[in-house]
């Protein structure tokens, strides 16, 4: 019998983490600013949101729009802030002005987590080439997971990496989870668990009315059935 598969849901505030776990989610996002693309949320709201729910919450470490680091100082002080509102999993991802990822910023927030799990967000989507991004990240402590979509475009376009990329699990810097997400659709779902692959991220899917509408619990509750149905 296959595992169940992890989902995870973006979450802005209490209401949306609250209705995520009614949901069936295993994971929460922690994020502000949609209109940024998700950045860092307050460590107040962080608080709030880890005292109104028990699962899992991995937190966005991004202060502006795009993959670049910027102030990598400001970075390092949001997390410590973060971390004593209860953050203890995290999000992030840096790239230079060509693609490539800027190891140095990694290496220094990652050393502020102190040995925290944390994801490679979609900066993987970006970059220059997916296969070195991640040899050169392959060893750097916490990192368990990858976001993607699999290409800039989103799954449809992404499909036939995600599926490659599954079937290289176990090779280096392929150890990783694969956590799907951006232009997620539920009928995506049936090839990709064929393929193996087991952790799904979804946002906008679960706010039927739009980001300026909460996540809807009925939402979230289908595709927990989905994924549970393999």
């Amino acid at each position: 019998m296959s595992k169940r598969a992890v989902l995870e849901v973006i979450a802005l505030d209490v209401e949306d983490a609250v209705a995520a776990q009614a949901g069936g989610a295993d994971r929460l996002e922690l994020v502000t600013d949609m209109a940024a693309d998700g950045l860092s949320p307050a460590p107040a709201t962080v608080a709030r949101i880890r005292a109104a729910v028990d699962i899992d919450l991995r937190v966005m470490l991004r202060l502006a729009d795009g993959f670049a680091a910027g102030d990598v100082d400001g970075l390092v002080r949001v997390a410590g802030g973060l971390r004593e509102a209860g953050a203890d999993q995290f999000v992030l991802g840096f790239l230079d002005a060509d693609g490539v990822v800027h190891l140095a910023a990694v290496e220094r927030v990652v050393q502020a987590l102190d040995g925290c799990a944390w994801t490679f967000h979609r900066a993987i989507d970006r970059a220059a080439d997916r296969d070195a991004l991640r040899k050169q990240l392959a060893d750097l402590p916490g990192l368990d997971t990858y976001l993607t979509a699999g290409a800039a475009g989103g799954v449809d376009e992404g499909l036939p990496t995600l599926v490659a990329e599954a079937g290289r699990r176990g090779e280096p810097g392929y150890g990783q989870t694969l956590l799907v997400g951006g232009g997620l659709r539920l009928e995506h779902v049936p090839r990709l668990r064929a393929a193996g692959i087991d952790a799904f991220h979804i946002g906008g899917a679960a706010r039927p009315s739009g980001w300026e509408g909460p996540v809807f619990e009925g939402a979230v509750r289908e595709w927990r059935r989905a994924l549970d149905a393999g």
